[in-house]
């Protein structure tokens, strides 16, 4: 009999794990087992699609071929997408700089592939999305460590990249405010400091905006107000409701179009269809949307006042999103375990602080609170008495 012998696999594959993702599926075990599980792992929203996107996708299905796109994605929502610039944020933008992505994640990958050769170093913030480093991992891109915390409101600074900068060259600079997972957001005259910086000095600035539309104090600003150097990526799935979707775009110079419009001929061929004939709807949604974000802002008010009754006072600014990052330094060292054992005693899927920070995220805990407001009173009531126990 011949001899068995495995092929080795690649080293770029070998990327650590998304951990959220494994806590939604003990968190579904546990479901099927007991069915009394309150989901704040997961940054989803509870919500479906908005009912006018439905429709349009209905429409689409009973009256459209649904084949291919071109690879930069439909006219109409690109068009679309750049009228959302002009109403939302009084800037210009022309629709053929936009780029429709299956998800913000693809855009990460042509953003990354377009701008970075193998041995680039790309500076972030920690505690971040840890997808940011573990894509760039793989396209064998190195990452600089932007440590935030209280000491400047959970966001980089133009100063702290200038002092990293001494250290060698940094080729780019990616940052989300609001901050998954912090919900903390960067002061507009400090994302200006950073675009500028990044422009004087030839490196890339790349600005994640999923979240853009979730702020409960002012509204963010897109970095395309202050920059050229700025590709700026964006999604339906947070404000719009739109997970599962797998629709976002891009928005990128004019002489990185035909470069990333190679590589989605190649790697994805273009984003789902049904998805851009929903989302060109998604505009006209807005006042549904914005009734979600009031349940979001709710959610957050009554946790931030029933985690401070329990003693669970000590978080990141809340400025948007739909997360808590608290730290609970004073309950464990191990917050994987504690995250674990929350599960297991109260029913309560809750994510650890590690997925995002390898070096101090264990003294923290994220808590998503997308859900309905009954979801988060009950979540509220078994954490609230859960920490006053122990």
């Amino acid at each position: 009999m011949q001899k068995f012998r495995s092929a080795p696999l690649s080293q770029r594959g070998q990327v650590s794990p998304f951990l959220v993702m494994d806590v939604m599926r003990a968190a579904a075990l546990r479901e099927q087992e007991r069915g009394d599980v309150l989901h704040m792992e997961v940054g989803q929203p509870a919500t479906g699609a908005p009912k006018k996107v439905i429709a349009a996708a209905h429409k689409a299905l009973d009256q459209q071929l649904l084949g291919y796109t071109g690879a930069l994605g439909m006219s109409a929502l690109r068009e679309r997408i750049a009228g959302h610039y002009r109403d939302s944020y009084h800037v210009a933008v022309d629709p053929g700089q936009i780029v429709i992505t299956t998800g913000s994640s693809a855009a990460f990958v042509l953003a990354f592939l377009a701008a970075f050769d193998e041995g680039a170093r790309v500076a972030l913030p920690s505690p971040g999305y840890p997808c940011y480093r573990h894509i760039l991992q793989s396209l064998s891109v190195e990452t600089v460590i932007m440590p935030v915390g209280d000491d400047n409101r959970w966001m980089p600074t133009a100063s702290q990249l200038g002092d990293l900068s001494g250290q060698g060259k940094i080729d780019g600079v990616l940052l989300a405010s609001p901050a998954n997972p912090t919900g903390a957001m960067l002061a507009d005259r400090e994302l200006e400091r950073l675009v500028q910086d990044c422009d004087r000095h030839g490196r890339w600035f790349i600005s994640d905006e999923i979240y853009h539309g979730l702020t409960y104090h002012r509204p963010a600003r897109t970095a395309l107000e202050f920059g050229s150097n700025v590709i700026v990526i964006n999604s339906f799935s947070k404000y719009f409701s739109m997970t599962g979707w797998r629709i976002g775009w891009m928005v990128v110079p004019r002489h990185m179009v035909r470069t990333v419009e190679r590589l989605v001929q190649n790697l994805f061929i273009s984003a789902p269809t049904l998805s851009q004939y929903g989302a060109i709807a998604a505009f006209d949604a807005i006042e549904e949307l914005e009734e979600h974000k009031k349940t979001y802002r709710t959610n957050r008010d009554l946790l931030l006042d029933a985690f401070a009754g329990a003693g669970l006072d000590r978080f990141a600014p809340a400025d948007g999103a739909f997360y808590l990052y608290a730290d609970v330094s004073d309950y464990t060292g191990d917050n994987l375990e504690f995250a674990a054992r929350i599960l297991k005693e109260t029913g309560v899927a809750v994510t650890s602080g590690a997925d995002f920070d390898s070096q101090d995220g264990r003294n923290f805990l994220r808590f998503s609170y997308a859900r309905s407001t009954t979801d988060m009173e009950q979540a509220a009531k078994r954490l609230s008495a859960w920490f006053q126990k122990l």
